[in-house]
């Protein structure tokens, strides 16, 4: 997702909560880095604040709409009449949210709008006895409850989303880590390990040679 807002601790805390909860954010700090940003990475969801320096994020919002951009789009502001929230919807926004707000609230309300994305992801994914619930984040496997990362959850979540299907390292790192994140070299080996651990056999997540990864009940067979 990407975050759009200028105050700087504001938009450090948000950041740092929406990550915890197992997000991907990008961030940006007035319309012109928002507008490249979207320009080079299809989001799931965008977070404004409705008054930046170089505007109204509802005309820019617009605009988008315009030009046939369909991301979902929640505005964060301090402007609480019904006509703003009113205004805000009918020019492109999909959700509002006054400050001050419930960071928690937030969260439910990213999260529900990145179901909404035109790549939408089915409320429960099944990969052989491998269970993933995407709206409460919950994995079982043989009907038992796994303790997950948020990490571990994004990262089968997407291989589960293209199961049977290899999936490279780099996309694996776009679509689970943000561009804040640290990407040693074997960040996503070591989280590989740790989830096939987690997952226990017989074994669901398999490598691809020279590729990346692939979730499946088993491996191809040897030619």
């Amino acid at each position: 997702m990407l975050l759009v807002e200028d105050d700087a601790n504001l938009r450090f805390g948000v950041a740092a909560a929406l990550r915890a909860a197992g997000l991907a954010v990008d961030e940006a700090v007035d319309l012109p880095q928002a507008d490249e940003a979207l320009f080079v990475t299809a989001y799931d969801c965008v977070v404004f604040d409705r008054m930046l320096p170089a505007g109204d994020a509802v005309e820019y919002v617009e605009e988008l709409r315009r030009s046939g951009r369909a991301v979902p789009v929640l505005f964060l502001t301090a402007r609480d009449t019904v006509a703003d929230r009113v205004e805000g919807f009918a020019r492109g926004g999909d959700d509002y949210l006054v400050k001050p707000f419930a960071v928690p609230e937030l969260v439910a309300r990213v999260r529900s709008l990145c179901r909404r994305a035109p790549a939408l992801t089915p409320p429960v994914l099944r990969v052989g006895d491998l269970e993933i619930d995407t709206a409460r984040r919950r994995v079982r496997r043989g009907g038992v409850l796994l303790t997950l990362t948020s990490r571990e959850f994004a990262v089968l979540e997407v291989l589960a989303d293209r199961a049977d299907q290899a999936v490279s390292r780099a996309e694996l790192v776009e679509r689970c880590w943000d561009e804040m994140a640290e990407h040693r070299s074997n960040v996503l080996e070591v989280l590989v390990s740790q989830l096939r651990r987690k997952l226990g056999t017989p074994p669901l997540l398999h490598t691809v040679r020279g590729t990346g990864y692939r979730l499946a009940v088993a491996e191809d067979p040897a030619p």
